[in-house]
């Protein structure tokens, strides 16, 4: 039997303060936790907060399942004012006439995010960490290069408009400030929305707020903070982290020998059209690894060494 050392090894839900970048928390859960095996299934601003999906020692090798998935956001735009970062970290760079803010209604908001709903092109905002040539375009914007991104697609399945107010800027200036739920593709960037629902409505407009509540099948209630909660007892299993988020092949001990070393066998009857990832689960409840099923058989995408201890 191969060994794998003990140690921490699972998922962790961290609800993400403001203020602090994901490579923060990342090192963070490193100190807590006592280990460098450590990464994220995606970042978040450091003005937002909410769900990030933190991997440690085994998980890490499952993150790159969990990168893809669909994300939920609650956000709030403020329109009326457009800043150089498309969110409140950003300087003012325009203001809105006060008659074109107060144009502005539920009515109008909604559909506007009508508009928005679905598969759209989107520009990803200027401070984006998207690469440019092997720089990141918010770093070219730092260094004052004029940087424009070209559109790609992603897909917006729900843009909510809860409910939207007449407010005032610091500054004395007329705002709506729109508090919306956005359920959307990974790639998405939701400042860049907020960017684009003002368009829409003929103002400018950026983020003074942004929380992420559900990444796939994994949602914010459940999540740890690291200021108050123990890391280790919050960690959620590796096989349960893939029972969660694959539907699961549960091997017999042949089976699962069989798997361990990467041999194809026959897929039960109910995942024999299964087009995603499969967990492949075996008797003791510890993780084989993942596959696929291709012609009825199954094809291994990712195996776990197996350990001496239980299938944590």
């Amino acid at each position: 039997m191969t060994s794998r050392p003990s140690g921490p090894h699972g998922l962790l839900l961290l609800d993400k303060p403001a203020g602090i970048t994901s490579h923060d928390l990342v090192a963070r859960t490193r100190r807590a936790l006592g280990t460098r095996k450590v990464g994220h299934a995606g970042t978040l601003d450091p003005m937002a907060t909410g769900l990030m999906l933190v991997g440690v020692g085994d998980a890490t090798r499952l993150l790159t399942f969990l990168v893809g998935d669909d994300k939920t956001y609650e956000a709030t735009v403020r329109l009326g004012i457009a800043t150089s970062t498309e969110d409140a970290d950003g300087e003012v760079v325009a203001v809105s006439p006060p008659e074109a803010v107060a144009a502005i209604g539920l009515e109008r908001l909604r559909d506007a995010a009508a508009g928005l709903t679905g598969a759209i092109e989107q520009v990803p905002s200027a401070v984006s960490a998207i690469k440019i040539d092997g720089k990141r375009a918010y770093r070219r914007v730092r260094d004052g290069e004029e940087v424009e991104l070209p559109a790609r697609p992603v897909t917006i399945h729900e843009l909510e408009v809860r409910d939207a107010a007449p407010a005032r800027a610091d500054d004395g200036a007329a705002v709506v400030d729109a508090r919306l739920r956005v359920r959307c593709s990974s790639g998405t960037y939701v400042r860049a929305l907020g960017r684009d629902l003002g368009a829409a409505l003929g103002v400018g407009a950026h983020l003074t707020a942004l929380r992420r509540t559900a990444v796939g099948p994994f949602d914010v209630a459940r999540a740890a903070d690291l200021e108050g909660d123990d890391p280790a007892a919050a960690l959620l299993p590796v096989a349960e982290l893939a029972a969660a988020r694959f539907p699961v092949l549960r091997a017999d001990a042949a089976q699962a020998v069989a798997l361990r070393h990467g041999q194809r066998i026959e897929a039960p009857a109910g995942l024999a059209d299964e087009r995603g990832p499969v967990a492949a689960i075996d008797p003791d409840g510890a993780l084989i690894g993942v596959v696929e099923i291709r012609g009825g058989r199954t094809r291994t995408l990712m195996n776990l060494p197996q350990r001496e201890e239980d299938g944590a």
